[in-house]
């Protein structure tokens, strides 16, 4: 005799006050990074996108602390990824300029478009150059399908932000490396004309400048 399959515990149904009142919750518990009681939320039905007044769905606000197992239980319980905050970040793109790689990690797994943009008309790319994030920016490289040559509001690509907005220093100069060997090009100007070699010169980045030259650009 075949023993019966527990039926699956159905998800509360929530008046609308509820719901407002069970989404707050829900994002006041991510931000303080309390899995547990994000997921006793979510098992009572919780809205998974609600936005506090700052734009923040409780998937945005744990990635402003770097809670990664929040997000990931936020992202599989149904969360989307891609909604933005009055800031226009959401967790692709705040975790790739902070430099938060598991969350990136999640984020991508769970749909990511790597298309859409922060304020400054950016892909997460672009300020994990600038702010030498190796391993944010080689991950972005290899396993996603984000734009190596995007240029953003400012006209610049995140190689003229790797060279301009940089110390100059060994990270900098991985990442310099690495986004030419995946595609970008080395003579993109920005709105002046001015290409990442001559910035490179004018800034004193001798190590810079010899990967630009070497990569063909002028």
């Amino acid at each position: 005799m075949e023993t019966a399959l527990p039926k699956p515990t159905p998800t509360p149904t929530l008046t609308q006050s509820e719901q407002t009142t069970k989404s707050q919750e829900l994002i006041q518990a991510a931000e303080r990074g309390d899995e547990r009681r994000v997921r006793e939320l979510i098992a009572q039905g919780a809205p998974l996108n609600g936005q506090d007044a700052d734009g923040r769905t409780a998937a945005m606000a744990a990635t402003h602390g770097n809670y990664a197992q929040v997000v990931g239980a936020l992202l599989e319980a149904g969360a989307d990824v891609n909604i933005r905050d009055k800031r226009l970040d959401n967790p692709f793109l705040y975790a790739g300029a902070e430099g938060y790689i598991e969350i990136l990690k999640l984020a991508w797994a769970s749909g990511a478009d790597p298309k859409i943009t922060n304020r400054f008309g950016g892909t997460a790319l672009i300020p994990a150059c600038e702010r030498g994030h190796v391993k944010v920016v080689n991950y972005l490289l290899t396993e996603t399908t984000v734009d190596v040559n995007h240029i953003n509001n400012l006209g610049w690509t995140c190689l003229l932000e790797a060279v301009i907005l940089s110390d100059g220093g060994p990270a900098h100069q991985e990442i310099v490396r690495m986004v030419i060997e995946h595609g970008a090009d080395a003579n993109i100007a920005d709105k002046d004309g001015v290409t990442p070699l001559q910035h490179a010169t004018r800034q004193g980045f001798a190590e810079i400048a010899q990967i630009l030259r070497d990569a063909g650009g002028r």
